[in-house]
């Protein structure tokens, strides 16, 4: 990693604070308000992460009392904990996993076959000998047994597991305990007592997720954040016109100017946090790191002190910008807002951030892993800031998604890096409050808002600078594309629905709940180019975001427009290495799925020209890697085809081409197009 110039300062007894926050977050997966929640989930997430990362991530923290983070949790998800644990939620994959092999209908044993490998496949999965014979058997085409599918039902619940867990049972906050070390042991041959088991045990760790951040809490050694409720890109609802979109090709919607949504999404999330710690909260990580001077009001009116975002952000904020390679510019927090309406912001270190996200997985040693990465932040930062105590290096990412790939859920480079940050003299962990405020006990002096710097105007964007656009943080991933566009346009005309009936969150609560549902940010995450789902795993996104704005139409008696029963993402043909179509009719995508990372050059004038894709990691919601994948098209019927290689880094050039003709449908005898496929 570079850290940058060198600087000569003088040396001090001063520690520089380093400020880590994990974000713990999952889209809501309920299908429908109305339904009884058993069975109303579509996805498993919310369950297996809080088995392998909600709880175990705070608990660790018991074992280095001197290390004080942040964790910020989203409502959306605890509510969707205590649907699970209060009134007997239940998912779709749980339900297949409770259902004896031998009760389940052909469909449902191919959708276990193809789903329940849904986990990193080096880490996760071939780690576990009987579920790498699975996985294997998967491969090579060959039948399952019903006792290959319940064990492979049992072993998809047990992985999730963390590792303290996998050789001793854990002792929970509640007084109860979780106990799965022998199923480990036993390895296969399980029976669907045993498989219930686990999945009660997964419950017992949901249900303590609340109690041990509080416990923690409670000692002063973490600080809980929070998000607005369903996890929206802020400044977009309060002005999509403002939003920064900078790809090639991008355009804004219909303008959604709905910053009432905005405010309620921030207040209802406040007092959620409030009925579950018994305290309100101090401080936000706007969904994504999103923000802008037309929402600092917003946040200041729910009572908050601090949010935080990217360093990008205030690279491009202010009349100038700012020098974010100057430590002593970026390690601060600022005050955005007007004179005596403001809040503080602390911008993430970018690199150091996305380092733990993204590359320290790919270490042979974690714990040499964890050395560097400390050895980083004091030789980068604590040794080349004049006054380290005044300065704050703040570490945020995700909390939950990376740590599959990792070996052994990461604890090794956890611990390493707890350990170091513990033993350090030059550095000394904090939560956002408490730099603030000061605790005169473990040195950490107040920095109080009238010692902050003002940043005005606060630039609007968000923690991420889309791939592909000119340099600079942006909202491209939300905004912009032509799939992105179209659901923000059916979103505003649903808003604007509920407005002109006159309805009110008082008068028509389950329309409004639809609606701010449907305001989430991940449903945008998954249009457009930016990111690619494994096959099948994008219409879920779309269907659950259209089924949100419908509701928000029936909830007020009326009947949903037909066009919310068609697809936002295009009709679509994959290609893959196995299954190697010949055709595809105009106006469709095609989607080429490899197993290696690297481009693709593709041409639509018989090799006359070439452009250049680079093949993305194709993952779902947890980040786990399905392959490498990229997106072309649509193509209109003026095309004659497309013609693709792959170039693979450290390989010879490719010389062999493939070809997907772009054909219209033939006609049937009567005249019309053929349906068949």
């Amino acid at each position: 990693m570079t850290v940058g110039k060198k600087r000569t300062v003088k040396r001090t007894d001063e520690k520089l604070c380093v400020a880590i926050l994990w974000h713990q977050h999952q889209p809501f997966y309920r299908t429908s308000l109305d339904e009884e929640p058993e069975g109303s989930y579509l996805l498993p997430w919310v369950r297996l992460h809080a088995v392998r990362d909600y709880y175990p991530m705070a608990a660790l923290l018991e074992e280095f009392p001197n290390v004080h983070l942040t964790i910020n949790l989203v409502p959306s998800l605890l509510a969707q904990l205590e649907d699970y644990v209060e009134r007997g939620a239940t998912d779709l994959w749980m339900e297949l996993s409770l259902t004896p092999a031998s009760d389940l209908i052909p469909l449902e044993k191919e959708f276990i076959i193809g789903r329940f490998f849904d986990a990193d496949w080096e880490n996760e999965i071939r780690i576990h000998p009987r579920y790498a014979e699975l996985l294997e058997k998967r491969l090579a085409g060959v039948p399952f047994t019903d006792g290959d599918i319940t064990d492979l039902k049992m072993w998809f619940n047990l992985a999730w597991f963390p590792p303290e867990a996998r050789r001793d049972p854990v002792e929970l906050p509640d007084g109860d305990r979780v106990s799965v070390g022998e199923f480990f042991r036993k390895g296969k041959g399980f029976d669907d007592d045993e498989i219930a088991a686990v999945i009660g045990d997964h419950v017992k760790l949901m249900k303590n997720v609340v109690p041990i951040h509080k416990r923690l809490a409670a000692r002063g050694q973490l600080e809980i954040s929070v998000t607005p409720f369903y996890h929206p890109i802020l400044p977009i609802l309060a002005d999509s016109n403002l939003a920064t979109i900078d790809a090639a090709g991008s355009t804004l919607p219909p303008r959604f100017h709905w910053p009432e949504d905005a405010k309620a999404q921030i207040e209802r999330a406040v007092e959620f946090y409030t009925n579950r710690f018994g305290a309100p909260p101090a401080g936000m990580w706007p969904s994504e790191g999103s923000v802008g001077e037309h929402m600092v009001d917003l946040v200041v009116d729910a009572g908050l002190r601090w949010m935080a975002t990217d360093r990008g952000v205030l690279e491009k904020s202010g009349e100038h910008g700012y020098e974010t390679e100057d430590p002593e510019v970026l390690l601060r927090p600022y005050l955005a807002g007007k004179p005596g309406r403001q809040v503080s912001v602390f911008f993430r270190h970018t690199r150091l951030s996305d380092d733990i996200g993204f590359s320290m997985q790919g270490y042979a040693d974690y714990d040499r892993a964890a050395e560097e990465y400390v050895g980083w932040i004091r030789d980068g930062f604590a040794r080349r800031v004049e006054h380290p105590s005044e300065r704050v290096i703040s570490i945020i990412l995700d909390g939950e998604n990376c740590w599959g790939s990792y070996r052994n859920g990461g604890r090794a480079f956890l611990r390493g890096l707890y350990r170091r940050l513990e033993d350090d003299p030059e550095l000394v962990t904090t939560t956002f409050s408490e730099f603030i405020d000061g605790n005169v006990d473990r040195g950490i002096k107040p920095h109080p808002v009238e010692e902050q710097h003002e940043v005005h105007p606060l630039f609007c964007a968000s923690w991420i600078d889309e791939m592909g656009s000119p340099h600079g943080n942006d909202l491209n991933i939300w905004i912009g594309s032509p799939e992105e566009n179209r659901a923000w346009e059916l979103l505003g005309e649903a808003r604007r629905h509920l407005a002109d009936a006159g309805a009110t969150a008082e008068s028509h609560p389950d329309a409004f709940e639809s609606l701010y549902i449907a305001e989430g940010s991940d449903w945008f995450w998954w249009l457009g180019d930016d990111f690619v789902l494994p096959v099948g795993g994008d219409w879920m996104f779309d269907w659950l975001f259209r089924e949100r704005v419908k509701d928000i139409y029936r909830y007020l008696g009326d009947t949903p427009p037909d066009v919310l029963d068609e697809p936002i993402i295009r009709q679509q043909v994959v290609w893959t290495e196995e299954e190697q179509p010949r055709e595809m009719q105009p106006g469709h995508v095609l989607r080429i799925v490899t197993d290696r990372p690297g481009t693709v050059r593709w041409s639509t004038d018989r090799c006359k020209t070439f452009r250049e894709r680079r093949l993305e990691p194709a993952g779902d919601v947890m980040a786990l890697l399905a392959g490498y994948a990229v997106r072309l098209g649509p193509f209109d019927e003026k095309t004659w085809g497309v013609e693709f290689t792959f170039h693979r880094e450290g390989e010879p050039e490719q010389i062999g081409t493939h070809t997907v003709l772009v054909r219209k449908k033939p006609a049937s005898a009567n005249g019309a197009e053929d349906d068949a496929s």
